[in-house]
């Protein structure tokens, strides 16, 4: 056997050992997701996603990555996770288009007032019900994990969570960076509890429940105040998304 042919070996079998023995973290991850995700949604095709992804990392991984295997894989298997719930979209385009009319209503207010929305004077101008109005905001806050800046066709190009962007132009990554800064300047900017409810959806990774047990108040209300912050983003971020 040649060395070539024997490092490919070495190479195959130290990838294999990886993943057998990271295949866990890949489960983890999924029911992790499943908590803040819609019934719809099936874990299979999550796990079957992020066995994708750590199979990559485990192909991908340099120790002079500096980062733990495990660190870089679940990153990889975590994008893996939400490129599967990207090209799957289980939002009817209603959803989007309503969402996307309370959040273009929401910014023009906000342009001719200068402070923010409030939930009646949206009603009042779209004419809805707050029955409607609320079930758009639940809508909004379960359509996607995290499509802030998403470009009004569906597609999403993610702000919040980028799993590798190693493979980014400098053009690209610049943007990136811009959006990012963009994004969290509006979260700043955001009523004090909506900043709360995102930090500990986000950053902390609690679920609804879990929240709404921090803030004394129901997992539906928690739904609502997630979903108005991600429309009230979205109205920020307008100029990003087009």
């Amino acid at each position: 056997m040649s060395v070539a042919s024997e490092y490919l070996q070495h190479s195959r079998e130290s990838a294999d050992v990886l993943v057998r023995r990271h295949a866990p973290l890949v489960r983890r991850i999924a029911y992790h997701l499943m908590g803040r995700l819609p019934a719809s949604v099936d874990v299979g095709d999550l796990i079957q996603a992020g066995m994708i992804g750590l199979l990559e990392a485990s192909r991908h991984y340099a120790i002079d990555k500096g980062a733990s295997f495990e660190t870089y894989a679940g990153i990889r298997i975590r994008g893996a996770m939400l490129d599967e719930l990207r090209r799957t979209d289980w939002t009817p385009r209603s959803v989007h288009r309503k969402t996307r009319e309370v959040a273009e209503m929401v910014r023009q207010i906000e342009a001719e007032t200068g402070v923010e929305a409030e939930d009646g004077e949206v009603m009042r101008r779209l004419g809805i019900s707050a029955e409607e109005y609320h079930q758009v905001l639940v809508d909004a806050s379960c359509a996607r994990l995290l499509s802030l800046t998403a470009p009004d066709d569906g597609e999403d190009s993610a702000a919040m969570d980028v799993a590798d962007d190693g493979g980014l132009s400098p053009a690209q990554s610049s943007e990136q960076d811009g959006m990012r800064e963009a994004l969290v300047e509006a979260i700043g900017g955001l009523p004090e509890r909506e900043q709360l409810v995102m930090s500990l959806y986000y950053e902390q990774e609690l679920n609804l429940k879990e929240i709404g047990a921090v803030l004394g108040v129901t997992e539906s209300r928690v739904c609502q105040i997630h979903g108005q912050a991600v429309i009230r983003l979205r109205a920020r971020l307008h100029d990003w998304r087009d």
